[in-house]
């Protein structure tokens, strides 16, 4: 088995999903071959999966499929869908308008709530609860994230977990401990204003700028932590618009020291970028993050998130392999698929190819999987978050609630408004959407 591809330096996890196969877009919009329901005239049965991948997890992909092509001869699954990660939410949704959709896709979590309304989403209760692995064995976010309204919708396809990692050579050229378990966000502020040096162009920390999805999620932790949830449990309101203005006041608090570079761009490349170039004393982020600071030589320290209570809190944000009908044939052969490529044997080239943390307690469990994590420096802190991590609802009001508060968190990084207002307009905005009949 091979571990270590890593992917192109400074991309943040949707990146690496963003840049790659974007010539095979338009390819991928063409329907499976196959009659009679699927089944050709071999008696084989074509699946065709648009996979979201770069070349790093395509290259892991392949892979795969070979090794599912040579453990059964009755399906065939067709890689040519090489549709952006980014791009699928807008392609599956044209695609379901045209009736000429894949029979697998890679949907991010947040957007698994809105792509599931469609009645082509295929039902995974009960391939899931029929699976070799226990249900229950998966870790609980990868569960939560891909059930809606107590059915499951999407298998899992990628586990993350946010965690801060440390630069230590600047801890200590600043005369700093390195932060350990159970630190507070003022230790985390007080930490982050001791790291700065503005002569040496040196960060305490980092905050991505755009407002998109990526700017959103490092909030959740702060918010949960300190009682809050995403909706209220009226349904018509966000659950967080008191406790929301504390965590601002704490990314206010990092924008007014000057201890936090804001990138500007999308994606959160320059942002890795900068801590990759030892200017950064400490980024949050995922074990994807993890190959490219290695790459960099920088010799950095994994810890948990600070937290306001001392207890731990981080988010998980599972995307999905989502399932759709087109016939029968073709929904058992996708279902028999994704849940062979959620297998622990599988699961561990998987997850060590594309940066992910396992699925599941016995795939963490694997001699292979720990092999990989006893040779990659912090790698176990983010797979031991999984226990009290939390995941975003699915809710098909979160796009824009997410929106809202992305434009809330920048308006306040930036200095534009106060906590307060910023969360008051939040609040209004996603009333707006929470309030829709669905």
């Amino acid at each position: 088995m091979v571990f270590g591809r890593h992917h192109p330096a400074g991309l943040s996890r949707r990146s690496v999903l963003r840049v790659g196969a974007g010539a095979a877009a338009a390819a991928a919009l063409s329907a499976c071959a196959g009659t009679n329901d699927g089944v050709g005239a071999d008696g084989r049965v074509t699946i065709e999966m648009w996979h979201g991948q770069t070349d790093t997890g395509l290259a892991a992909l392949k892979t795969l499929v070979d090794r599912f092509h040579l453990a059964q001869s009755g399906i065939r699954v067709d890689l040519g869908g090489g549709v952006p990660a980014d791009a699928m939410l807008q392609k599956i949704t044209a695609a379901l308008a045209a009736g000429s959709y894949p029979d697998i896709a890679y949907i991010f979590g947040s957007d698994l709530a809105g792509v599931a309304r469609s009645p082509k989403v295929v039902d995974l209760s009960e391939s899931v609860h029929s699976s070799p692995t226990p249900w229950d064995d998966y870790w609980e976010p990868a569960r939560a994230a891909v059930t809606i309204n107590g059915k499951v919708r999407a298998a899992p396809a990628v586990m993350d977990a946010l965690a801060i990692i440390c630069n230590k050579r600047l801890f200590r050229d600043a005369g700093l401990p390195l932060p350990q378990p159970g630190w507070t966000w003022n230790d985390f502020l007080a930490t982050a204003q001791r790291l700065t040096d503005a002569r040496r162009g040196v960060f305490g920390t980092g905050w991505p700028g755009v407002g998109d999805e990526d700017t959103v999620w490092r909030l959740w932790p702060m918010v949960w932590d300190l009682g809050g949830d995403v909706v209220a449990a009226d349904g018509r309101n966000i659950g967080f618009k008191d406790v929301g203005v504390r965590a601002l006041e704490t990314v206010e608090a990092l924008a007014r020291s000057k201890s936090v570079y804001l990138d500007p761009k999308p994606g959160s490349e320059q942002m890795y970028q900068v801590f990759a170039s030892g200017r950064m004393g400490m980024v949050a982020t995922g074990p994807w993050q993890i190959p490219d600071i290695t790459q960099a030589e920088i010799d950095y320290h994994v810890v948990p998130l600070p937290s306001y209570s001392g207890r731990p809190m981080t988010i998980c944000a599972p995307d999905t392999w989502t399932v759709f009908d087109n016939g029968s044939a073709r929904v058992r052969a996708a279902r028999t698929f994704v849940s062979w490529l959620a297998q622990p044997d599988q699961d561990v080239i998987w997850d060590a190819e594309v940066g992910s943390l396992p699925l599941s307690r016995t795939a963490e469990a694997r001699p292979e999987w720990r092999e990989h994590s006893a040779g990659t420096e912090g790698l176990a802190v983010f797979t031991t978050a999984l226990e009290t991590a939390r995941v975003r609802p699915a809710h098909p009001a979160y796009p824009q609630i997410s929106m809202a508060l992305g434009e809330a968190i920048v308006s306040v990084l930036l200095g534009k408004s106060s906590p307060t207002r910023a969360l008051n307009r939040c609040a209004a905005a996603a009333r707006a959407a929470l309030v829709i009949p669905r």
